[in-house]
């Protein structure tokens, strides 16, 4: 067996276009050996992993971000490009480019590996899902062309156990014949006259290894004719964004139910277990009433981003993003936005980082400035605390939950006003420049993978983790101190916060946003709010169990909030949410992808300025009705 330590340090590029499915063999090759971060300086999404090669040497395997090209026109491709000619600092050029295309359609793979060879490094060509492109009858000559282009030529198929046999064999003899020494690069930025040459040397050596029998209508196309209909189509997207919200807020209500009840049984037996104190009190009421009301929401947060990884592996994201085209160019969006929207109902951050995909300057702003008013997951603990404690649990025809209905009212307002917004932004900002016009390769169906949608999930509740047991708890111990010293004088009449410096700050507060409908409870809560949006259901949870002395999590919460609050106050504070500037970390991330503080403090203002005027006239209505 090869020594692991000594060829531990060798490290595979794995570069790809787009859809060809690059994560899904990077997820076969590394399994749960793998970990995201972001590359240094930039917000880059960084997946690196280890795969152990069958003669048991391990290699460090990198996927870097999908590409047609190194011309580097965004942030993403920029760190491509900068990784494979070994001119990242602080990062060791990859020994050996694994290059993925789709077997399927493998010209925009074929594109990219020309271009590659001119970098001189040493490469592996993979074609993946050859499974699919033999079932329709495609036949690729491998051995003409590896001939052709003088390196290896695999077949695989990354989401099938055992699709890797030819590429793990192949790997392995490349590791014991040694890896060759990278040759001088040639690269230059490609110009259009480059472009079209490649692409002329990408259709000669298709015509010359690939047959393809003539069909006259494959499955994709069939689908297609129903999917992208201009109106049975968008009927169909609807549908879906629908159930999906929907099933955020009903599925997960088990679940939900017993992490709840593992909680309640957790306060109970500290109680049971610890004398009365500071100790205990912090443990109750700043622990578990702080950090367990918001990883109670986790249930919804994982259906959400299940919807989301299940629609991507489906190829149907590309298909939502042309149906969408013709209503958002009217507000002045590009048609690629609907994907980093869609992304930022998840989080903001990464659909915020998505916005690279989109070549135009202008579009790609537009799509920054109104991405945080999609309704991200952190929105849902504040959104099903209200609606739970206000909306009474009903169904509506029969079949809908009322509850679910308001939740889907509450992102269709927020998409609402990411339409609008776009529009105004387009006539103050670009009036008169005229969109490029919207081209993207859509992708051909394929059946989401279980294994890879598992780790996509693991992943992010391991994010999600990761952030309570960090910012939310730290927020969480300020909170708890905050509203609980000073004691209470001897003989006083109310609860002891309400002589904490929680209640001086929140009073401080209270008379900006008094009229809409906003207590000093509210008011505290706001300001940590603005590290994480969830904290500020933490933040409530804390105080009102030390106001209350309940010690209980968020299924007292919610009673709690019905008896001390109106309806219009928490109508008013929903809209608030709607609308409030994101967290610190979104406009951290805004800043760092537009290139400066502008646009940060426009996102902030204008979403600060929409959030006020929209709780304002809905509180006020809600007193006007006898609601307030």
């Amino acid at each position: 067996m090869a020594d692991t330590r000594a060829i531990r340090s060798l490290r595979l590029a794995l570069v790809g276009a787009p859809n060809c499915g690059k994560t899904a063999l990077f997820n076969a090759l590394t399994g749960s050996r793998q970990k995201v971060a972001n590359y240094s300086g930039v917000t880059v999404e960084r997946k690196t992993g280890v795969a152990v090669l069958p003669s048991g040497v391990a290699l460090d395997v990198i996927d870097l971000p999908g590409t047609y090209s190194l011309r580097a026109r965004s942030p993403d491709e920029e760190v491509t490009r900068d990784m494979v000619l070994g001119q990242r600092a602080g990062e060791a050029a990859p020994d050996l480019l694994v290059v993925v295309a789709d077997a399927t359609s493998m010209r925009s793979g074929l594109r990219l590996l020309l271009e590659l060879r001119r970098t001189g490094r040493p490469m592996i060509f993979v074609l993946n899902m050859i499974d699919i492109a033999r079932f329709r009858g495609i036949e690729i000559d491998t051995r003409a062309l590896s001939a052709a282009l003088q390196i290896p030529v695999v077949s695989a198929t990354a989401v099938r156990k055992g699709g890797l046999v030819e590429l793990w064999a192949r790997l392995d003899e490349i590791v014991a014949q040694g890896i060759p020494a990278p040759a001088p690069s040639s690269w230059a930025p490609p110009t259009a006259a480059d472009l079209r040459q490649t692409h002329r040397e990408a259709d000669a050596l298709i015509a010359a290894t690939l047959r393809e029998p003539v069909k006259p209508a494959t499955l994709t196309t069939r689908i297609d004719a129903v999917l992208l209909h201009p109106v049975a189509g968008l009927l169909i997207l609807l549908a879906i964004l629908f159930v999906m919200f929907q099933a955020v807020f009903s599925w997960a209500q088990p679940v939900m139910g017993l992490i709840l009840a593992g909680f309640e049984m957790l306060s109970a037996s500290l109680r049971g277990l610890l004398p009365p104190g500071i100790f205990a009190d912090f443990l109750q009421d700043g622990v578990i009433s702080g950090v367990g009301s918001v990883l109670v929401f986790m249930p919804q947060i994982l259906i959400l981003f299940l919807f989301i990884l299940l629609l991507e592996d489906l190829g149907y994201m590309a298909r939502a993003a042309f149906l969408m085209d013709r209503i958002m160019g009217g507000a002045g969006l590009h048609g690629r936005a609907f994907i980093p929207l869609l992304s930022s109902f998840a989080c903001a951050i990464p659909g915020i980082m998505a916005a690279r995909v989109i070549d135009n300057r202008r579009d790609r702003l537009t799509t920054i400035l109104v991405a945080p008013l999609m309704t991200c997951s952190a929105r849902i603990p504040v959104y099903t605390l209200i609606i739970s404690a206000f909306i009474p649990q009903r169904q509506v025809l029969g079949m809908f939950s009322l509850q679910g209905l308001v939740m889907f009212g509450l992102y269709g307002a927020g998409i609402a006003a990411a339409l609008g917004v776009s529009f105004v932004a387009r006539f103050l900002f670009w009036r008169g420049q005229p969109s490029p016009p919207f081209m993207l390769e859509l992708p051909d169906y394929k059946m989401p993978r279980a294994r890879s949608v598992l780790l996509g999930l693991m992943t992010r509740a391991q994010i999600f983790l990761k952030r309570a047991g960090t910012t939310i708890f730290s927020m969480m111990v300020v909170i708890w101190v905050l509203a609980s010293f000073p004691r209470a004088p001897a003989g006083a009449a109310e609860p002891a916060i309400f002589y904490s410096f929680a209640a001086m700050i929140g009073r401080f507060i209270e008379p900006v946003l008094a009229p809409l409908g906003f207590n000093w409870q509210i008011s505290i809560a706001l300001v940590p709010g603005m590290a994480a949006r969830e904290v500020a259901v933490a933040a409530l949870g804390t105080v009102y169990a030390i106001q209350d002395g309940s010690g209980g999590t968020q299924q007292l919460l919610g009673p709690v909030l019905a008896q001390n609050w109106s309806l219009g106050t928490a109508l008013s504070l929903l809209v608030w949410y709607i609308f409030a500037p994101q967290c610190a970390s979104t406009l951290a991330v805004i800043r760092r992808e537009t290139g400066g503080y502008k646009w940060m403090w426009v996102t902030f203002a204008y979403m600060l300025a929409l959030a006020y005027l929209g709780s304002l006239v809905t509180y006020q209505i809600a007193v006007a009705l006898g609601a307030g």
